[in-house]
């Protein structure tokens, strides 16, 4: 299992949604101050929670490693608190580690990046520990699958979907 935050949490679940060796994607909150917060709440940006997909993936056909390598393309690491026009500490680029090893490759594929200057400006991606994970609203899971015609999900989240099938085309689901 992977938590990721990389901005909105349609974008990112509706990535991983199509990737092979994904078993589930949920949409939700962590890394807060309170338990149970709403959306409404975690947009005023004051619980301190980032929106967050948790991927359930499976080993034996896609590495973490490569979760991240998909992560990182996606979405934009190198900006704090803001992913787009969508801005705040909700919106912050985190990978909330849940063992050791998962914390030692993120640190190791960002470490990576850096050297290769994958990016023009720093990574500022959090690596921290997991806290709990707050599912969000029913009506926030397969939110792009059941409203691509929104106006939000045709500008933002279908160029991601878009940017992700070119370019792990091997790694779409069939």
């Amino acid at each position: 299992m992977a938590t990721l935050g990389g901005g909105c949490f349609w974008c990112l679940e509706a990535v991983f949604d199509g990737l092979q060796g994904v078993e589930s994607v949920e949409s939700g909150y962590t890394g807060g101050k309170i338990a149970n917060p709403t959306y409404q709440q975690v947009c005023n940006g004051d619980t301190g929670h980032a929106e967050v997909v948790r991927v359930t993936f499976d080993p034996r056909t896609i590495s973490l490693k490569e979760v991240l390598e998909v992560f990182f393309a996606i979405h934009d690491p190198t900006t704090l608190n803001r992913q787009g026009n969508d801005a705040g500490t909700q919106y912050r680029s985190a990978i909330f580690y849940h063992t050791p090893a998962q914390k030692a490759a993120a640190e190791q594929l960002i470490a990576g990046l850096t050297a290769a200057k994958a990016f023009d400006d720093p990574i500022v991606t959090e690596v921290a520990p997991a806290q709990t994970f707050y599912i969000a609203e029913g009506y926030h899971q397969e939110y792009f699958a059941n409203n691509s015609y929104q106006p939000y999900c045709q500008f933002v989240v279908a160029p991601k979907v878009a940017k992700f099938r070119q370019k792990f085309a091997h790694r779409v689901k069939k």
